[in-house]
């Protein structure tokens, strides 16, 4: 089997050319290891779908603290998040009490968000959005971002301390935290990223089954999905942070 090696032009980002060597072949010889690959992705798919049933598996831990949060419908509880389902998926969106704005990469995360709600309701789940600023904030920042989805404020409660993603106004960036099951770890931010999830039984116990941080996070990015897909891939900065590139939808020029 014979691969030819040339060399191309890119277009970068910028809009000028980046000489780029890749291999390339024949559509006979290209088939042949497109199938390979594939054999791996269907290896890849059937060890996702045994993590997802060992998910399901664990235990779960009943909430037995009363939080509050404030919803544009006024007071709730974390089992009147339900509203009539009995499964329940929170992001915690990084939105810190004095914040002037969201957090960019929790954005990035949340344009994927719109529409999701009537595909999650008819299979028993309701998803909320919560972060600590106060309400007014979420809704001016919701106006201006263009989304629809239910977002609430913790502020009232301690309900993101609790699930490790808030460490304080307070916090600075080498004090010692638990975050994505990590003691005495540290974070740069006051705020952190993370998906929890609930379950209520018949008798309307709420239970904790499951929470997820940090890189745990990507499989709910649809732009991430969509770019690991392409030549170039994320094309993310080597050195630094890696999502540095990353702004409001409505930032980029």
């Amino acid at each position: 089997m014979l691969l030819l090696s040339v060399a191309f032009a890119v277009a970068t980002k910028t809009g000028g050319l980046k000489l780029t060597t890749h291999k390339t072949a024949s559509r006979e010889d290209w088939l042949e290891l497109r199938k390979a690959l594939l054999e791996k992705e269907k290896e890849l798919t059937r060890l996702k779908d045994q993590l997802a049933t060992q998910r399901r598996q664990l235990p779960w831990v009943k909430v037995d603290q009363d939080y509050s949060f404030t919803t544009e419908n006024g007071p709730s509880t974390l089992a009147a998040l339900f509203g009539t389902h009995n499964q329940l998926i929170i992001y915690h969106f990084m939105y810190g009490e004095n914040w002037e704005t969201g957090c960019v990469s929790c954005s990035f995360w949340a344009d994927s968000f719109n529409g999701l709600q009537p595909h999650l309701n008819n299979r028993d789940i309701a998803f909320v959005v919560v972060s600590s600023a106060p309400l007014e904030k979420l809704v001016s920042f919701k106006r201006r971002m263009g989304w629809d989805f239910n977002w609430v404020s913790a502020s009232s409660s301690n309900f993101n301390r609790h699930f490790d993603v808030s460490f304080g106004v307070d916090h600075t960036a080498d004090k010692a935290i638990t975050y994505n099951y990590r003691e005495n770890t540290t974070f740069p931010a006051d705020e952190a990223p993370g998906i929890s999830v609930f379950a209520k039984d018949e008798n309307g116990d709420v239970f904790h089954t499951y929470s997820t941080y940090a890189r745990g996070l990507e499989n709910t990015n649809a732009a991430y999905s969509y770019m690991d897909l392409v030549p170039k891939g994320r094309d993310e900065p080597t050195q630094g942070h890696t999502m540095s590139w990353v702004r409001h939808h409505d930032s980029y020029k």
